[in-house]
């Protein structure tokens, strides 16, 4: 691990801003965090790869999104994060049903884009709260869509800077992931959909969003889905087995579970992360012994 000098002597260097000693609170949607050594907001792909070169073996990264399904812990992260900004978020397209997307786009804005370009399949990306980059990491879907359905290739990076592309064909998608290396950073990725008409496509996309609505909290602080649906142990969705698995009023601190959806966690106030992950670990623990399922967290920790 480097020190700061050598952070702050790099940061002389570029465009891009390095922040020290950073607040992660207001990074994501649960409101939780602590500091970060370094917060590295790159001005160009050029600087990005500069910094891995010089610090990808020596440094703790992680890459951050929209920070909506991410639990930060209160301590010191011994480590820089990582956020791409505005020039990891172009769209263009490539042909009638073909598009490239900066990995720093929402899912919602690539939605939007296929939409009036008159490009059906993106419909789903409206009702998932994340960006691209997080959406490859994860394989995020709802309403029987992953982006694997979508996907024809991802460019990437690696921590030596070295840049990739790797084709869908070559990628093992499962449930909320996939067989990558989980150290690439994504820059962008290409899409492939059908010919459709706008308002058709409008149309899906409003039926999605009422549906989202009506069943998920909204406007508060989550992190969204908190565990993975056991597809290989259960027909049932995880939701019903913590329904009837944990008293739906249990609380530990400021960390609750949604009225709206189980599966849901909220920071009604000032909820520690120490309180999120005693909810969490309830939880994962009530399901086990009423229901014998292991389920695993959708959210990812960060520590």
């Amino acid at each position: 691990m480097s020190d700061n000098s050598e952070l702050k002597s790099f940061s002389k260097d570029i465009k891009g801003k390095i922040f020290f000693d950073y607040n992660l609170k207001k990074t994501n949607w649960f409101n939780i965090g602590g500091i970060t050594k370094a917060y590295f907001k790159p001005e160009s792909l050029n600087e990005l790869i500069l910094f891995l070169k010089r610090f990808g073996s020596k440094e703790k990264i992680f890459l951050l999104g929209a920070g909506s399904n991410i639990l930060i812990n209160d301590g010191l992260f011994e480590g820089v994060i990582i956020k791409l900004g505005k020039n990891f978020s172009n769209i263009s397209l490539l042909s009638e049903t073909t598009l490239v997307a900066g990995s720093a786009t929402s899912d919602k804005k690539l939605s939007e884009f296929a939409c009036e370009n008159n490009i059906e399949g993106f419909e789903f990306l409206s009702c998932i709260p994340g960006t691209i980059g997080g959406g490859l990491k994860m394989n995020s879907g709802c309403f029987e869509r992953e982006f694997k359905n979508i996907l024809l290739s991802i460019q990437a990076v690696d921590k030596s800077g070295k840049i990739l592309t790797i084709p869908s064909s070559k990628i093992n998608f499962k449930y909320r992931g996939n067989d990558l290396d989980k150290n690439i950073i994504f820059l962008s990725a290409s899409f492939k959909g059908k010919v459709g008409e706008k308002n058709a496509i409008l149309k899906t996309i409003n039926s999605l969003k009422t549906k989202k609505d009506q069943s998920q909290p909204t406007k508060i602080k989550t992190g969204g889905s908190t565990f993975k649906n056991p597809i290989n142990q259960t027909k049932e969705k995880v939701w019903e087995l913590i329904k009837k698995s944990v008293p739906l009023d249990t609380k530990f601190g400021d960390a609750e579970i949604s009225k709206k959806h189980c599966n849901f966690f909220v920071n009604r106030n000032n909820a520690t992360f120490k309180d999120m992950k005693n909810l969490i670990d309830f939880v994962k623990q009530s399901v086990k012994s009423k229901t014998g399922i292991d389920i695993e967290t959708e959210i990812e920790l960060i520590k």
